[in-house]
């Protein structure tokens, strides 16, 4: 029997590519290959036939237009794209029964940025119906009936699964991060702003960012150097000073299950073991308040971003999607105005909590427990949704599994507009965990 995981490094693929030793086309065939195989049950890729033609006869282009010289950092390598994102030749459906010419524009500037960094695109990833809540088809590949996350399901399962080494999602609450930790990959969600999104179907202004997926952070860091505007390379951590960790106790971090504060409680001892100083920082005691004011301002632009549409084509939606149009439609511009300013007090009252407390980096866990066995639900985005509602740079590393063998996460919080360096740290947290089996635990611990 075929196992569903697999493993490919984006970092070893590229420069295996770049250096010759490996070449487009095989890498074609390689995820070609293994689509062909997995994807009838993972159901990650959107359906497209003659994928393999149309990505040879992009391989063989690509390799007969470039000296090795000249090969640009994600040469040759195969990229799955989350299909609100428009790319040309590929029809954009996220995933609703609208018809696609209704819903299509101008390829999008990630997709031009990988293109222009030597990328092949393997196909349009599975979304949740405009990347709100109602499920696609994919399923978790470490166990096919637990969902894999949304709504970013089908680039986190892609990647999980071996079918490529990057993904590209997008987060508008909790979309690129849990995904990461149910199906057991590196996520990163940039702060909001340093990928244009341009291109990519709406689903609230103020909170839509790009992210990636890789199988671990350099794979993430490479891509982040290509997508992320204005990106400032780093030197690998040295001996210095290791980050100052912050754990955001109270009401948030209560919203977790029994597995991740578990494993979450293991984790906190192995980094403490490691060197790092981690500060409890009781945060948020208005969590209900800030949820509120979150989905306040979501399904207010959701209803907007889908006044045309919906209008034209409300019978085809999702009940999930409708439902979160016709709440949009209740919240009035003074309501709406009233949010925006909650939310930004609230940013500004974090970043003094973070100040004060003296600590460079939150940490929490991804999701509130593994993936449910239900495929109805994708799942609950509250473990993120602060860090969201903040535009912070965020990334969710694999830290252990469930007691039913399922992978849970660790998730990254650091400062607006300080992607690279939250990178750097999270390389050395990945070192740690990946050296420790004490934090796999999710029994609880205390």
């Amino acid at each position: 029997m075929t196992t569903l995981l697999g493993y490919r490094s984006l970092v070893q693929e590229a420069a295996a590519l770049r250096a010759g030793a490996d070449d487009p086309v095989a890498a074609v065939h390689r995820s070609c290959d293994r689509i062909d195989a997995v994807d009838p049950q993972v159901r990650a890729f959107v359906p497209e036939a003659g994928r393999r033609t149309r990505l040879l006869e992009a391989a063989r282009a690509a390799a007969g237009a470039r000296e090795a010289a000249g090969r640009p950092a994600l040469y040759g390598v195969p990229v799955g794209i989350k299909d609100i994102v428009h790319a040309d030749g590929l029809p954009t459906r996220a995933g609703s029964a609208l018809p696609p010419e209704v819903l299509g524009g101008r390829q999008a500037t990630v997709v031009d940025r990988l293109c222009a960094a030597g990328a092949l695109i393997a196909g349009k990833t599975v979304t949740a119906e405009f990347a709100v809540t109602a499920p696609g088809p994919t399923r978790n590949p470490h166990h096919l009936a637990h969902t894999p996350g949304g709504s970013s399901s089908g680039s986190a399962a892609a990647v999980a699964a071996g079918m490529v080494p990057l993904a590209i999602g997008t987060q508008t609450v909790g979309s690129m991060i849990r995904p990461a930790a149910y199906c057991g990959v590196v996520g990163f969600k940039p702060t909001y702003g340093r990928i244009p999104v341009d291109g990519v179907i709406p689903n609230a202004a103020s909170f839509d960012t790009l992210g990636c997926y890789a199988t671990d952070v350099a794979g993430i860091a490479l891509a982040a150097s290509v997508l992320v505007d204005g990106w400032r390379a780093q030197q690998p951590a040295g001996p210095g000073p290791r980050p100052v960790l912050g754990v955001p106790v109270g009401p948030y971090l209560e919203r977790a299950g029994d597995e991740a504060l578990g494993a979450f409680t293991a984790q906190r001892e192995v980094l403490r073991a490691a060197g790092y100083a981690v500060h409890e920082v009781p945060v948020m005691d208005d969590f209900e308040q800030i949820v509120a004011q979150l989905f306040t301002m979501n399904r207010y632009e959701v209803a907007r971003a889908h006044a045309d549409w919906f209008a034209r084509f409300g019978d085809v939606y999702r009940p999930e999607t409708t439902a979160a149009i016709r709440q949009g439609h209740t919240i009035g511009d003074t309501d709406y105005e009233a949010a925006c300013q909650r939310r930004k007090a609230f940013r500004a009252r974090l970043a003094a909590d973070r100040a004060t407390a003296g600590i460079d980096l939150w940490i929490a866990p991804s999701a509130t427990g593994p993936a449910t066995a239900d495929l109805t639900t994708t799942g609950t985005s509250i473990m993120c949704l602060p860090w969201s509602n903040a535009g912070l740079p965020t990334v969710s590393l694999p830290a252990g599994h469930a007691a039913n063998g399922l992978p849970l996460g660790l998730q990254l919080v650091g400062t607006f507009g300080e992607d690279e360096e939250l990178l750097t740290a999270a390389a050395g947290i990945e070192d740690v965990l990946n050296a420790a089996p004490n934090a796999r635990s999710g029994s609880r611990t205390s």
